[in-house]
C-alpha cells in the first residue's frame, strides 16, 4: 500500500474528527513539520482539506461530494430514507440506520429528535459495534468468524460505567440480542442515552440495522421496548424494498 495515501488518508480522518494545526499534526504522525505542511497543501489544491483563518486545518467541502456520492449509491440509505422518515413523524426521537459494508459498519442515514436533542453521531461516521444498540443488532445475526471480523479493531475502551468491555460480555448480550430479535444501548457509550435497535435482514443475510434513541430522563427502557413493533415493521419494509 501506498505511504503517501495511507499517510492522506490518515490525516483526513484526523480532520474529521477535529481540527488541526500543521505542528499538531507533524507531531501525530511522527513527520517533520515541513513535511506535513507539503502533504496539506497538496490535499488544500485538490479541495480535500482547507486553512481557516485561524490557521488551523478542517476538512475540505470535496470530501463531502465525495461522501455524498458514496452515501447515495448504498443501496439501503435509499431504501430506508422514506420509511424512516415516515416512523419519525409518529415517535420523535432521533432514528439512525447503520449498514454493514465489509467489515465495517457505518452510519448511512439519521433523522434528528423532533424535541431538537442532538447526538452526537453522524452520517458518514463508523459505528462502535460493541457498545452501541445498531452494532449489537447487527453482530447478534453474523457467524462467529464474521463477528470476529467486524470487532478486530475494537479497543474495548470503557466510555461509561455499563460499557461491555470483555468479548465474553458481549457474546453473552448478543445471544439474549438474537433471541429476542432486538438489542438494546443501556446508556453503554453515552451515559445519559438508551437505544433499541433491530437488524435489517435480506436474503442475502443481515444488511445493517435500525436505532431509535432517546435521553434517559425522557424515556426509560420499559417506554423504549414499547417503540421495538414499530421499528421491526419499519426494518421489514425496508427489507422488502431491498428485495
Amino acid at each position: 500500500m501506498s505511504q503517501s495515501v495511507t499517510r492522506a488518508a490518515g490525516i483526513l480522518s484526523a480532520l474529521a474528527a477535529e481540527t488541526a494545526t500543521v505542528n499538531e499534526l507533524a507531531e501525530k504522525f511522527g513527520i517533520h513539520r515541513s513535511t506535513m505542511f507539503r502533504e496539506l497543501q497538496s490535499l488544500e489544491q485538490v479541495g480535500f482539506v482547507r486553512r481557516q483563518s485561524d490557521g488551523r486545518y478542517a476538512v475540505g467541502m470535496q470530501l463531502a461530494v465525495l461522501g455524498g456520492a458514496a452515501l447515495e449509491q448504498l443501496d439501503l440509505r435509499g431504501a430506508a430514507f422514506a420509511h424512516v422518515r415516515r416512523l419519525h413523524r409518529i415517535v420523535g426521537n432521533t432514528l439512525h440506520v447503520g449498514a454493514l459494508i465489509g467489515d465495517e459498519i457505518v452510519y448511512v442515514d439519521k433523522v434528528e429528535d423532533a424535541a431538537g436533542v442532538r447526538m452526537y453521531s453522524r452520517v458518514g461516521a463508523s459505528v462502535l459495534p460493541y457498545c452501541s444498540g445498531i452494532g449489537k443488532a447487527i453482530l447478534a445475526e453474523l457467524p462467529v468468524d464474521r463477528r470476529d471480523a467486524v470487532l478486530a479493531g475494537s479497543d474495548w475502551h470503557p466510555h461509561t460505567a455499563n460499557t461491555l468491555t470483555t468479548r465474553a460480555a458481549l457474546d453473552a448480550d448478543l445471544a439474549l440480542t438474537a433471541r429476542r430479535g432486538w438489542a438494546f444501548d443501556d446508556a453503554e457509550f453515552e451515559d445519559f442515552v438508551g437505544c433499541v435497535a433491530v437488524p435489517i435482514v435480506t436474503s442475502a443475510g443481515v444488511v445493517g440495522a435500525l436505532s431509535l434513541t432517546a435521553l434517559r430522563v425522557a424515556q426509560n427502557r420499559a417506554q423504549l421496548e414499547q417503540r421495538v413493533p414499530m421499528l421491526r415493521e419499519t426494518a421489514a419494509e425496508i427489507s422488502h424494498q431491498l428485495g
